[in-house]
């Protein structure tokens, strides 16, 4: 089990412990398991069938095309497990759910686990962040300007997948900023 650090527990109970309608992004994101399953399902029964494409349109759709295909659920199982665990790490972040050697931080002083947290903000995750939110941005512009698409009849507009790149960065680096100052001023009381 996590040792919550005061900062954190500040944090958490700051607005209540739904601040963020967190209980409903899991729950979207717990709907996006499902549908997950139900595409994997899907998948294996059309294969184990032989059918392929699995549905055809008279005309284009966004994100399919005029078809979906074997391929289509395979991009779109890769595509719902991005979103499943890169857009709710935020919220992960924001619990302190994070992973940590927590036999050895929860013997230290609350003071020092801020100062560990803070650091740890500072040094690692800010220049990551500075670093992969404009990287992000830029694939994820590039697949939008060129219409990118899967090149084995998959899923088309990729630029929607690849937008969620520098949107979950985003989340996290609002959390982080958030974080960094909350321990501020819990060493400041110190």
């Amino acid at each position: 089990m996590s040792a919550k650090s005061d900062a954190q527990s500040e944090t958490a109970s700051a607005g209540g412990d739904d601040l963020f309608g967190e209980r409903l992004v899991l729950n979207v994101f717990g709907m996006l398991v499902v549908v997950l399953m139900a595409a994997i399902f899907a998948q294996v029964v059309c294969s184990r069938l032989d059918i392929n494409p699995i549905a055809e349109f008279a005309t284009s759709w966004p994100v399919v095309g005029t078809r979906i295909t074997l391929n289509s659920l395979l991009d779109a199982q890769w595509h719902l497990l991005v979103l499943i665990a890169l857009l709710p790490a935020w919220l992960v972040w924001r619990r302190d759910g994070h992973v940590r050697v927590d036999f050895i931080y929860a013997k230290l002083a609350p003071g020092t686990r801020s100062l560990i947290e803070l650091a740890g903000h500072v040094v690692f995750a800010a220049p990551f962040l500075f670093i992969s939110i404009p990287a992000a941005w830029s694939f994820m512009e590039s697949a939008l300007r060129s219409g990118q698409g899967s090149n084995n009849d998959g899923l088309n507009d990729l630029f929607l997948i690849k937008s969620a790149l520098p949107i979950g960065l985003a989340f996290l680096a609002v959390v982080m900023v958030v974080d960094v100052v909350v321990q501020i001023r819990q060493l400041a009381r110190r």
